[in-house]
């Protein structure tokens, strides 16, 4: 189960990388700047920055708990 989780886990990672990369490419014509082009990378950068991380620490916590979390099962 424990493995299943990872897959699944990392799976939700690259779809959510490759969702923001391509309504990034999507909405690029539409920013009426520069400086709001940037704006707007930076804010999904963080967005997949912390999302990620929070992803990673999940699984990290997973694996540290593995026998507590999945022993019943």
């Amino acid at each position: 189960m424990h493995k299943r989780d990872v897959q699944i886990a990392s799976a939700f990672v690259i779809g959510l990388w490759l969702a923001m990369i391509f309504v990034e490419f999507a909405t690029w014509n539409l920013a009426p700047s520069g400086g709001v082009r940037l704006l707007l990378l930076a804010g999904g950068a963080i967005v997949l920055l912390f999302n990620t991380a929070a992803i990673m620490a999940m699984l990290r916590h997973y694996r540290e708990d593995r026998d507590f979390i999945y022993g019943l099962d």
